[in-house]
């Protein structure tokens, strides 16, 4: 195997794959890129069997086609360290890699390509086509609120269900959720529901821009390919929790505030609250919120500001980090607040865009 091209062409797609290379591996392939040259055309594949990542790029000079494995963050810190608008002449044999750089010449050790494990598709269930842009925004929208290390593994993850013409994400840990809506071109006879894991969307996240992808989902996994990349994923196998029950109804206290003016007071108060539950008491009243935290020490932080409500007074007591959590990927600039009683769950949402409801479970204090 023998080619050149530049750095930043080199760069570009070792970049992308990556970031799914785990350091510490049982197999140690898995910390190796796949590389393969196939006429000018220079495919990046990196993987840890869940999730897999090929990015791609044309190579200047395409003297030996093949296919060859090296450590992943050995190149990508080699690339990093050339100068920019370098060379790089890469060839391989021997079980070796072999990098030149104007004077700089570097060796890596190469693991054969056959034992490189790829990550099956699997059988479609349907395909479409959707901009990055709004796949990436349902992301955005919605990745804060997915668990981390829950023992219900199915919500370290997000809940991808397709209708006919709109795609809807979901994540949960429990104590709070987000729900978005994107409009894609498909049509579906009934709801086509994908978990995906939660290093998954991280990665794929990362990926996604301008310009539209191709997204193929199966019954065990999910691909979504790009103008210079191709991402596949297993599917975490499980039954998702049912979101609509847990979606407040009915509630009759209507609270719309400036998101700016309110994030900017949650978070003064947040500083004296207690480090551990980070509970804050929320009073509310004709036209004003006040907020108020303590903590062991006895320290106390209060806040007020002015609203449009007018209803009865409500005392409820939320985890500040969460409420700031959604002030922070809401875009607009005034948010509402829908709330029953001290004990109910509060819907926030956009006042101006009704593309995403937020969930947020109360607090006993």
């Amino acid at each position: 195997m023998k080619f050149s091209l530049s750095r930043e062409a080199l760069l570009s797609p070792l970049q992308l794959v990556v970031g799914v290379v785990e350091r510490r591996q049982t197999l140690p392939i898995l910390s190796n890129v796949l590389l393969t040259l196939d006429g000018t055309r220079l495919s990046l594949t990196g993987t840890d069997l869940e999730v897999e990542i090929i990015g791609s790029t044309e190579v200047s000079v395409a003297a030996e086609a093949g296919e060859v494995t090296v450590s992943a963050r050995k190149f990508l810190d080699i690339c990093r360290s050339l100068p920019e608008g370098a060379q790089v002449d890469f060839s391989s044999g021997d079980g070796k890699a072999m990098l030149k750089s104007g004077r700089s010449k570097f060796t890596l050790a190469t693991l054969p390509a056959n034992e490189f494990p790829s990550v099956d598709e699997g059988e479609r269930s349907i395909a479409f086509a959707v901009q990055g842009s709004l796949l990436k925004g349902l992301i955005e929208a919605t990745s804060f609120a997915m668990a981390q290390q829950d023992v219900r593994y199915y919500l370290n993850g997000m809940l991808w269900e397709l209708t006919t013409n709109k795609l809807r994400a979901v994540a949960t840990d429990g104590h709070r959720m987000a729900l978005c809506d994107c409009i894609c071109e498909v049509e579906v006879a009934d709801t086509i529901s994908a978990i995906l894991p939660r290093k998954g969307i991280m990665e794929l996240a990362r990926l996604l821009g301008e310009g539209e992808v191709q997204v193929a989902m199966g019954s065990n996994h999910i691909r979504i390919t790009g103008p210079d990349y191709c991402f596949t994923s297993k599917l975490v196998d499980g039954a998702y929790p049912d979101y609509d029950r847990v979606l407040p109804k009915g509630g009759d206290k209507l609270v719309v505030g400036d998101r700016a003016s309110l994030k900017q007071a949650f978070g003064r108060t947040a500083i004296l609250s207690n480090e551990k539950y980070r509970g804050v008491r929320i009073l509310l009243s004709n036209s004003a919120i006040k907020m108020v935290a303590n903590n062991p020490e006895q320290e106390e932080a209060e806040e007020e500001v002015t609203v449009d409500y007018l209803g009865d007074d409500l005392e409820i007591g939320f985890n500040v980090s969460y409420l700031l959590d959604v002030l922070n990927v809401i875009k607009g600039a005034d948010i509402r607040f829908t709330l029953s009683d001290s004990n109910s769950s509060a819907l926030v949402e956009d006042a101006g865009d009704g593309k995403a409801v937020y969930v947020v479970m109360p607090m006993r204090l």
